[in-house]
């Protein structure tokens, strides 16, 4: 591939990020607004580098419309490290019991977490039975703990290894137990679509699927939680309390200052192209042209994720052989093919294999046109 061809990268995470983002930081690298040195080199202590911070934070509440009584945290240790802080921070106490509804490989760890950690767990539904191919069962056949012994209810939005959206309605939220607080893992859809955060007790999301690069997770969490659902019998390490971080404006040690700077830049430029409106209405077409893809290549393409719960972010799909199964031979060469055309990072995870195109907010339409032409090219030369 020549150096002035385009690179369309299709990364799970860290993944894509917007190209004007990477241009002004490139611009900005030696020296951020004339301050003689670079973001990286800034102190956290200092005016420049806390002016950064409250912008991120200021746009980041505008794009997502986040009301006056929720915080926002920046951490570390990525959504992984919540697992173990949503425990610690708001469980209650081991008398109480957490509701986990598993729908992949993401949530299941988080119930490993809350488990080793000693949490009564309740799984209330968990698709991995079908592969978690999005197929839950029907909510008023779910289990849930009674609101007065339940500390909370937790689910992931979007799993990034198995494809799965979950689908953010009002019949859903309608369904749960009355007053116990809902935690939602939205690391890879976050700012994807528009939310109500009112819904939600406590979000948290690793950068690097739609904020920026890895290396900080941001959390919006309401006020009345922080400090007041602690487990007593667990001491919470201090990078995991969530006090702590909330009395320190996030900075009780140095922050990574360098993924804010780029989350802040992120932020506006998605305000610049219209903010969630816009965003929303590109992700839907972007993903819609894949599945329609698919759906039209007569059985030669086929995503393993039931339909109303196919992920916009993240779309998996098999390639099948005359011989009626999943073709790893064919696989290989349409990775090896499509890499050849600059179309990279589009091997699926190494616990399902197939196919996997991630379409994250900086994934421009054009990239999504490259692949799905690619695909209908090398349908037919392989049929």
């Amino acid at each position: 591939m020549s150096q002035d061809q385009k690179t369309w990268n299709f990364s799970a995470g860290p993944a894509v990020i917007p190209r004007p983002v990477l241009e002004r930081a490139q611009r900005e690298l030696l020296n951020w607004n004339n301050c003689g040195c670079s973001v990286m080199e800034l102190s956290h202590r200092s005016p420049e580098f806390e002016s950064i911070l409250s912008k991120a934070e200021q746009d980041f509440r505008q794009i997502l419309s986040i009301p006056k009584n929720y915080k926002v945290l920046w951490m570390q240790g990525g959504a992984t490290a919540q697992f173990s802080a949503v425990v610690y921070n708001l469980l209650g106490s081991f008398d109480k019991t957490a509701d986990y509804i598993v729908t992949g490989a993401w949530t299941s760890k988080a119930v490993e977490e809350a488990q080793r950690l000693g949490a009564r767990v309740n799984v209330v539904a968990n698709t991995k039975s079908t592969g978690h191919n999005g197929a839950l069962p029907p909510i008023s056949s779910w289990e849930f703990t009674p609101p007065s012994e339940s500390a909370y209810i937790y689910y992931t939005s979007n799993e990034t290894v198995h494809g799965v959206e979950f689908p953010d309605d009002e019949a859903f939220f309608s369904s749960l137990p009355a007053g116990v607080p809902v935690i939602c893992d939205m690391s890879s859809n976050i700012m994807s679509r528009k939310i109500d955060i009112t819904k939600y007790a406590c979000i948290f999301a690793g950068a690097q699927k739609n904020i920026g690069p890895a290396g900080v997770t941001v959390l919006i969490i309401r006020e009345d939680l922080i400090g007041t659902r602690v487990n007593p019998s667990l001491t919470i390490p201090i990078m995991l309390d969530y006090k702590i971080c909330a009395e320190n404006n996030s900075m009780y040690n140095t922050p990574p200052t360098y993924s804010i700077y780029i989350a802040g830049l992120v932020f506006e430029w998605l305000q610049s192209i219209g903010g969630l409106a816009a965003i929303e209405a590109l992700n839907l077409r972007k993903s819609s042209k894949l599945y329609d893809t698919v759906a039209k290549s007569d059985g030669f393409y086929r995503c393993p994720v039931k339909e109303g719960y196919r992920s916009r972010m993240n779309i998996p799909f098999r390639i099948y052989g005359k011989d009626g199964q999943a073709s790893k031979e064919l696989e290989g060469k349409f990775l090896k093919e499509a890499e050849g055309r600059g179309m990279v990072q589009l091997k699926g995870h190494r616990s399902v294999g197939g196919i996997r195109a991630s379409l994250y907010n900086a994934m421009p339409e054009e990239g999504v046109d490259a692949l799905t032409g690619f695909m209908e090219e090398f349908r037919r030369a392989n049929v």
